[in-house]
């Protein structure tokens, strides 16, 4: 499971997010889908990059955030910690693993659109041992009370 972030016009925006591979190795490119419901889609189509935070299975409350509570109503920043990236994009302090994106195209696909993703930032390497990361096992209850 990943969080996506956008920042575009003023507006940041973060969703939960389960679809999402890598999908070119030469060049190096991701896709993130994103719900043309969701509030962080309409931050997304705006934006010139995105941020993709990789979660960890320790990290289902950062997924309850993301994943169960609308940017149209809630400041979910202001309930975590995060910095300013490319273009503002917010890259969140709990997360080890993420990348920020450049978005080359965005692909239709019915009530999910791809985010076409160039990497051009990245995390650190993590110190110590690997944990394991968040799957939708994991947070396949959550009962989301709008679009993230």
């Amino acid at each position: 499971m990943y969080v996506v972030t956008a920042a575009s016009r003023g507006k940041r925006a973060g969703c939960l997010v389960g679809f999402a591979s890598q999908c070119s190795i030469d060049p190096p490119r991701f896709v993130v889908w994103l719900s043309t419901a969701n509030h962080t889609h309409t931050v997304a189509r705006s934006a010139r990059y995105l941020t993709v935070h990789l979660l960890r299975s320790d990290q289902r409350a950062l997924a309850e955030l993301f994943g169960g509570r609308t940017g149209d109503r809630v400041d979910k920043f202001a309930r975590t910690g995060w910095r300013p990236g490319r273009d503002g994009g917010p890259v969140l302090s709990d997360a080890v693993d993420w990348f920020t994106g450049r978005i080359q195209g965005v692909i239709a696909g019915g009530d999910h659109e791809g985010f076409l993703l160039s990497p051009v930032d990245e995390s650190p390497p993590a110190p110590g041992p690997r944990v394991q990361p968040l799957r939708y096992a994991d947070v396949r209850d959550l009962k989301p009370g709008h679009p993230a």
